[in-house]
């Protein structure tokens, strides 16, 4: 089955800066893919890429069989977006909006089942569509884009950021509709900083660096790239009884006391022969956590992996002109 989008050897620069660098990114058909990376990273640049409003520099991408840049027109009919920065025409109604850009997928806005749709969504996301798109906060105009994309039926939404603005309850509804839309047979591309978000909604993840994929796959399948972190109760635990500790218990490292509890890491394969060790010293309030998408983030960025613009070097005007 091919994929539904599919980035080979991908490049763009902006003057001196490279800010992708041989992206190579799949899409299998059906699947809700995480894309995560800090800001400068290239996440950005690729989906303005894969939305043809910006031409690669190099090597090959693919959206549901077609050119992005060549095939823009049709694609879009075919495609939901909601950007994480929605800006909204100011004399529009936010239901003009939500309508206007349904017609530019092709919608027909009188059809009934459309506007059964509408409503429903409406009513979920508690949105006002009779106000003015100037007077809209900026959860509201994230609503009014959200509304657009899931009332029309999509063979792929790309998210980018897509609950920016919005508060738990909305982002609730949010991955209600995400899972409705998947199982109606949608794929989806979320590009998110909300590293829980990610891990809640997404079957497989790419992790992005410096223009390029790092690692990709499921969850399980990255978790063994960083430690389980293993805590037990202990009131008083001296400097030697520690010591002493860390040759019982096979496979643990950075094992340390403080606050009542011993904590220390372990590599996930080395579970199994702790657990008999933890059971002879007959511990209490014992915790294992499994890696999380947070900690796998950390380990390729450090807590410092904040970058600068996601399109590096890229003035408005070459934005504005690369369609």
């Amino acid at each position: 089955m091919n994929p539904v989008v599919q980035t080979r050897d991908l490049s763009k620069r902006f003057g001196r800066v490279q800010a992708l660098a041989g992206l190579d990114l799949s899409v299998a058909e059906g699947e809700v893919h995480g894309f995560v990376g800090p800001n400068g990273a290239g996440k950005s640049t690729t989906i303005r890429i894969l939305l043809g409003l910006m031409r690669a520099g190099g090597g090959s991408a693919t959206v549901l069989g077609g050119d992005p840049w060549a095939d823009a027109s049709a694609l879009h009919r075919r495609i939901g977006y909601v950007p994480g920065d929605v800006s909204l025409w100011p004399n529009l109604s936010g239901g003009e909006a939500i309508d206007l850009l349904a017609r530019l997928r092709g919608a027909r806005t009188s059809d009934p089942a459309y506007q059964a749709r509408r409503r429903q969504l409406l009513e979920r996301f508690q949105l006002d569509p009779t106000r003015k798109g100037r007077t809209y906060s900026t959860g509201n105009r994230q609503k009014v884009a959200l509304v657009a994309a899931f009332s029309v039926p999509a063979e792929l939404l790309i998210l980018d950021e897509p609950t920016s603005g919005l508060d738990p309850l909305m982002d609730a509804v949010f991955r209600t509709e995400v899972a409705a839309a998947v199982a109606a047979g949608t794929t989806v591309l979320l590009s998110s900083h909300i590293l829980s978000e990610v891990e809640r909604l997404c079957d497989r993840v790419s992790i992005i660096r410096a223009g390029r994929i790092i690692e990709t796959g499921t969850l399980a399948e990255l978790r063994h790239l960083t430690h389980t972190e293993v805590a037990f109760a202990d009131a008083d635990v001296t400097p030697a009884e520690l010591a002493g500790l860390s040759g019982r218990l096979p496979g643990a490292q950075d094992l340390v006391a403080g606050d009542g509890r011993v904590s220390f890491t372990i590599d996930g394969a080395a579970l199994p022969d702790l657990l008999p060790a933890l059971a002879e010293l007959r511990v209490q309030g014992l915790t294992v956590s499994p890696p999380t998408l947070e900690s796998l983030f950390l380990r390729h960025y450090g807590a410092d992996g904040e970058g600068q613009s996601d399109t590096p070097g890229a003035s408005p005007d070459q934005l504005r002109h690369e369609r």
